[in-house]
């Protein structure tokens, strides 16, 4: 099924040459017909295929999908619009990016999907260094798992800079446990997003990460 036109992507470019709210209002209809709603369209079909692997996602697509607008309050850049459309596919939905997920992003540049833990709580993170430290072998065989190496690389994410003394002998097992992030990503061509496989494609990243997103799930409860 085509979820989306050429129209996504040409809006985005030309979004990116005229970034400001007199382009975006005399284009508004546009947006909605070209982006929005097949956005929307899209992220329920993704729900409804996950909830078919996994009945506890309980959400809809307004709880998972961000908003156009740029937060500029902190932000020398005062351009009002991002040049993405975004959703964060989870139980905790766009406002918890602590809960693993399938976090998409798709620009004129690419489609980005990531998963894992991005922002967790210092409690949160105290849980999954635990998990880590008591079988690092477990942690390690999941991200070194033929599929997800070919999709996502390896583990991401922020790490300490100095390693507190409680934790430097399990660092020296697996060295990501010192990360303060543990997320990974993958990428795709742009023209995915208007293909007829868009929800086929994504759902095979669903399932690659699935083991290492049930993983940090786990640790973080």
């Amino acid at each position: 099924m085509h979820y989306f036109t050429e129209d996504f992507v040409t809006f985005f470019k030309e979004l990116a040459k005229n970034n400001h709210k007199e382009w975006f209002h005399e284009n508004k209809k546009r947006y909605e017909t070209s982006i929005k709603k097949p956005f929307e369209v899209f992220v329920d079909s993704m729900i409804k295929e996950i909830q078919k692997l996994d009945p506890t996602l309980q959400v809809e697509p307004k709880d998972c999908v961000l908003r156009i607008n740029r937060d500029i309050r902190f932000s020398k850049d005062k351009s009002p619009y991002n040049l993405h459309y975004t959703a964060f596919i989870s139980s905790g939905g766009r406002k918890d990016k602590s809960i693993p997920g399938i976090f998409l992003r798709f620009s004129p540049e690419m489609v980005g999907i990531m998963g894992g833990c991005f922002s967790p709580s210092k409690e949160q993170l105290y849980k999954i260094r635990t998990k880590i430290s008591k079988s690092p072998n477990t942690f390690r065989n999941l991200l070194e798992e033929k599929s997800f190496v070919q999709k996502f690389g390896e583990i991401r994410g922020e790490t300490m800079k100095r390693i507190p003394k409680e934790w430097q002998d399990a660092c020296k097992k697996e060295s990501l446990i010192a990360n303060k992030q543990f997320y990974f990503v993958g990428e795709e061509a742009p023209g995915l997003i208007s293909s007829n496989v868009l929800v086929k494609e994504m759902m095979a990243y669903w399932q690659t990460m699935r083991p290492v997103n049930e993983y940090l799930s786990k640790a973080i409860q």
